[in-house]
């Protein structure tokens, strides 16, 4: 079979395949607004491991019972369960919509065609959303902390209304979220619980190629499974998507469903990755694992419990591996130009005024090491940068006409600030909701909205909402529950714009809108 004819599949690891998984894409993510715990200002106190060396044994058996009793009550098995709406073919009519259509499109052009639902015919018409049963699924989580932080997989828990966490001796508890990140995929969640047997955190950098690592989690929700195999590689990148950080490690411990969160630990019982998705053309374990490894996690978990969201570090190039930029070269039939080594980042594109352009790096240099740590591609240099937060000095080497430099770069949040950004919750917004009444409903002449009971200092005030408005949309949603408000502040949060695009009817029924941006540098 050829090699373009081999489909490849990746599978989130939870307990239906093809459940949570399709659920993380199709509801978006909304639920992380749980994380009203975050931000404390203060970072987790993990257990660290002392040696920071490499667990590889040389030359001898190795005894992985040792590592199996000192990780295995630290494991926990996370129940997960979520309400799925779906839309019915109920029709009904929303003046708000009729008035205030998409203001960026044609109002009669749809109506030519007979079928428009913005600006023809069918404007101000909207389906009508119901309720359906829940779906459920599972996954594992590591315990980081004795009183209850634990951490886990993004796809487990973003979607989740309900979470349940079994430990180990069949105790349960319900969990709250403090914290998700889509682009590492990591989440933290909190129990309230005491006395917990937290891992040790161990160095994921020491690992080696071929040494022993265990996998341990709840696969099919056959809980307190232990696997073993060895590191197969590191800095690997699987889906090549660029939006997320991928420097995973490889493993061929048979990695399965309902292992997502999972620990993988070294011969010591200490932890050195989170098991997160496999390589399979069925769904099943085909000898290729990942996990990420905890130099990306302890930054990630850190950054939330202490700021509410990941402070990332941001260079600001686009590129691939030099190697493969060779092969493409090569494969097209183009000149290859001798750029003095085979290994490092080539970089393609500078993402415009960004750290590194603004440094003086350049397309066609080639990154081979940060900070004095080589880079070899590109997997490295996201693993290096992900340990970082913005203002911070690196020193980058480059290959220039096959010459070293090293260029000082500050690097920049998302925003193209060097400032900590703090999470915005609904609270520092300065207002309280509240569904419509049916009959406020009915005194509007609408069939949604969320209505300001309560204002104060804040953004919103400080935008010009008062008392007795109501929501209709925020950031083009509708506005049906304290929820809905939630998740588009979230959402926002998580946005390269971090502005709140709000539109609403004033007491008189006017319209109304306003825009409240969440920057809050720190």
């Amino acid at each position: 079979m050829k090699k373009q004819e081999i489909l490849k599949q990746i599978f989130r690891m939870n307990k239906k395949a093809f459940g949570i998984a399709l659920v993380s894409l199709t509801l978006g993510f909304s639920v992380a607004a749980c994380a009203d715990q975050g931000g404390d200002g203060q970072p987790l106190q993990m257990v660290q491991a002392t040696d920071q060396g490499s667990a590889a044994v040389p030359g001898g058996p190795v005894d992985l019972t040792v590592a199996t009793e000192r990780a295995i009550n630290s494991v926990v098995y996370i129940k997960v369960a979520t309400r799925v709406r779906q839309s019915q073919q109920m029709q009904y009519f929303d003046p708000f919509e009729f008035f205030f259509g998409d203001p960026f499109s044609d109002p009669f052009g749809d109506y030519n065609q007979g079928q428009g639902q913005r600006g023809g015919r069918n404007r101000g018409q909207q389906q009508q959303r119901s309720q359906q049963p829940r779906q459920t699924g599972a996954g594992s989580g590591v315990i980081l902390t004795a009183d209850g932080y634990i951490v886990t997989n993004n796809h487990v828990v973003a979607e989740a209304d309900e979470i349940t966490v079994k430990l180990n001796d069949n105790r349960e508890f319900k969990a709250r979220i403090i914290g998700t990140d889509k682009t590492s995929d990591l989440a933290l969640i909190k129990i309230d619980a005491k006395d917990l047997q937290p891992i040790t955190v161990g160095n994921s950098e020491s690992l080696k190629l071929g040494e022993w690592v265990l996998a341990i989690g709840n696969p099919y929700s056959l809980t307190n499974t232990v696997t073993a195999g060895i590191v197969s590689a590191k800095a690997r990148t699987v889906t090549g998507n660029s939006k997320g950080i991928e420097s995973f490690i490889q493993t061929d411990a048979a990695i399965n469903p309902g292992n997502s969160g999972g620990a993988l630990v070294n011969a010591r019982g200490e932890l050195v990755g989170i098991n997160t998705m496999i390589y399979s053309q069925t769904g099943s374990y085909a000898g290729y694992g990942f996990a990420i490894p905890t130099t990306i996690m302890n930054k990630v978990v850190n950054d939330i419990k202490q700021y509410g969201q990941v402070q990332r570090a941001m260079l600001g190039v686009k590129g691939k591996d030099v190697d493969t930029y060779i092969e493409q070269l090569e494969a097209n039939g183009e000149d290859v130009p001798d750029f003095g080594t085979t290994t490092g980042v080539y970089v393609a594109e500078l993402v415009k005024n960004s750290a590194a352009a603004q440094a003086g790096i350049k397309e066609g240099d080639v990154i081979v090491a940060v900070d004095g740590k080589t880079v070899n591609k590109f997997g490295e240099l996201q693993e290096i940068l992900a340990s970082h937060k913005p203002g911070d000095k690196v020193k980058v080497t480059i290959l220039r006409d096959k010459k070293k430099q090293d260029v000082t770069v500050t690097l920049r949040n998302e925003q193209g600030g060097t400032d900590i950004l703090e999470q915005v919750q609904t609270d520092d917004l300065g207002v309280a909701l509240k569904p419509l009444t049916d009959a406020e409903k009915r005194q509007f002449g609408v069939n949604y909205g969320l209505k300001v009971t309560a204002i104060k200092g804040g953004k919103m005030k400080e935008a010009g909402v008062q008392k007795g408005y109501v929501l209709m949309t925020v950031n083009d949603q509708p506005m049906r529950t304290n929820d809905d408000f939630d998740a588009a502040v979230q959402e926002a949060n998580n946005s390269d714009e971090r502005v709140l695009w709000i539109r609403a009817l004033t007491p008189s029924g006017r319209r109304a809108s306003f825009a409240i941006e969440l920057e809050q540098e720190k």
